[in-house]
């Protein structure tokens, strides 16, 4: 039992979903969600109010556009796409407390989540096969 505690209380820690992290922009506690995509990734459409900094570039953007005190969530594309967990990893590095947005833009997308692109507002759309979908 402790080891079951401990891996999930570790895992809670570090991850979070697309669900909790909207909730948390919506209820505007105090946190940065970096997309640490490419720039085309970022260009085709992106988490509304998140900012974009690609996993290669973080260790020399942070530091100058980040507060180190403001917790940070990062994704990628989807569950299939480890850009997050390098981004978080860079993140760690610097001291940041920072957490990965398990499924990613992907899920993100597939819950309905706001998103945007340099043209603003993108649809939302609600996936049943990823959440409950009211009739």
């Amino acid at each position: 039992m402790t080891d079951a505690l401990s891996y999930f209380t570790a895992k809670l820690t570090h991850e979070t979903d697309a669900s909790d992290a909207y909730a948390a922009q919506k209820a505007g506690e105090s946190l940065v969600i970096v997309d640490v995509r490419s720039d085309d990734a970022w260009t085709q459409g992106h988490i509304v109010g998140a900012i974009h900094i690609p996993y290669r570039d973080i260790a020399e953007r942070a530091p100058k556009e980040i507060d180190p005190a403001v917790p940070v969530v990062v994704y990628c594309w989807s569950p299939g796409c480890n850009a997050g967990a390098k981004g978080a990893v860079e993140f760690a590095k610097l001291g940041y407390q920072v957490r990965e947005m398990i499924g990613g833009y992907e899920y993100w997308v597939r819950e309905g989540q706001p998103t945007e692109n340099a043209d603003g507002p993108l649809p939302r759309t609600f996936d049943p096969l990823t959440m409950y979908v009211r009739p």
